[in-house]
């Protein structure tokens, strides 16, 4: 009998956490994280179990990676998940250097069981983003107010910072 574990392998170990996920109060949602050298971890969706919007299979997924291994960058490492990521879920990725995501199911599936981020998505493709959610910077006029760069600043000077 073979030992290979192969992409496939954890791509369906994603939909299976999903699935059982769905049975212990969560959202169909499951992903798995595998580094270079071989570990993996899992996640799930808890969003509404733990009230918590961001608590999306792949944001816990890379979660407990960077916990149990005392990391924040995850360079070399692919997500594997059980429907396609959405933007906060791909920003998460990317910020903690995954090199690759598979994705089973896409947008679309999740769509029309009721999962529609489309709007999500078009957020950032839209010209007109204030339908959805107002963004926008305030010039503070109160010359006692700290200055806009002061945080950076201070950042850019400290000896002991880490930087990601």
């Amino acid at each position: 009998m073979s030992t290979i574990v192969t992409a496939e392998t954890f791509l369906a170990r994603s939909i299976q956490l999903a699935t059982a996920n769905v049975l212990n109060s969560g959202g169909p949602f499951g992903a798995v994280i595998v580094t270079a050298d071989g570990q993996s971890f899992e996640g799930v969706n808890r969003v509404t179990a733990d009230n918590d919007p961001t608590a999306h299979a792949e944001v816990t997924a890379i979660r407990n990676a960077c916990r149990e291994l005392g990391i924040f960058d995850l360079s070399g490492a692919i997500l594997y998940t059980s429907c396609e990521p959405c933007p906060m879920c791909l920003a998460s990725a990317l910020w903690a250097r995954i090199d690759r995501v598979v994705f089973a199911a896409d947008r679309h599936d999740a769509a029309s069981v009721g999962f529609d981020d489309a709007v999500f998505y078009e957020f950032f493709e839209n010209d007109n983003k204030d339908a959805l959610m107002s963004v926008a910077k305030l010039e503070l006029a109160d010359p006692q107010a700290p200055a806009p760069l002061e945080p950076f600043n201070t950042w850019n000077t400290l000896d002991s910072r880490i930087d990601y």
